[in-house]
């Protein structure tokens, strides 16, 4: 599913039928020694899709380890994302000199328990919510969204940033609100200066994908 959302020039895989003797990349195990098993099982889930989508960029299957905030090492030359939730695993991956960065989110397709959604959205972002006639749930795309968001914006800038920095607006593909996928834009609300050397950023945009019970939002910012 995750490939549809995703432009040429950036490999992924996903895992939704957890395979029993998947195990963790021996250099990865100290990682997740002390995890419960659900914890171990989406990390190596998630690394696992991540080492068949560096094989399609033509890279070596490496062990993928852990920086700060939890955010994945990626080989040299290489940008990429990961996501999981219960009965989803996936990666997204590409090679520097095409993307500056990825972010890829999966959430489950039900809405997000009471209370979060004030928390993590703006006042246009829930006025929109609330005139939008649809019968998918789009308070957890939202938030999907701001978590593809979030994982474009940390590797260029290692800086966090809150739901309330970045304002999410959506554009349904055959103008529906219940069509199941269309395109998202980002738009920064704090200063954007990167560590890359590139232009700062100013906004994301992105794609997204509910389907077979799962919502998918995808950025590959060129």
């Amino acid at each position: 599913m995750i490939e549809t959302i995703l432009p040429a020039g950036v490999e992924s895989a996903e895992l939704l039928e957890y395979p029993e003797d998947l195990k963790a990349h021996p250099a990865e195990e100290h990682l997740i020694a002390k995890s419960v098993e659900k914890r171990r099982r989406d990390f190596i889930g998630a690394r696992h899709c991540a080492r068949l989508a560096l094989a399609e960029l033509g890279e070596p299957p490496v062990a993928i380890g852990k920086g700060e905030r939890g955010a994945p090492i990626w080989p040299r030359g290489v940008v990429g994302s990961l996501t999981h939730c219960d009965g989803y695993r996936a990666a997204a991956v590409a090679h520097k000199m095409r993307f500056r960065s990825i972010g890829i989110d999966a959430e489950p397709h039900a809405t997000l328990p009471e209370g979060v959604l004030d928390s993590v959205s703006l006042p246009p972002e829930r006025e929109w919510l609330k005139t939008t006639d649809s019968a998918l749930h789009l308070d957890r795309l939202l938030f999907c969204a701001k978590e593809a968001t979030y994982k474009a914006w940390w590797p260029l800038t290692a800086r966090w940033l809150g739901f309330e920095e970045a304002h999410i607006t959506f554009e349904i593909e055959d103008g529906s609100a219940d069509s199941g996928n269309g395109t998202f834009h980002s738009e920064l609300l704090v200063p954007g200066q990167t560590n890359d050397g590139g232009t700062p950023l100013l906004s994301f945009d992105g794609r997204w994908l509910i389907a077979d019970g799962f919502i998918l939002t995808a950025i590959a910012y060129a």
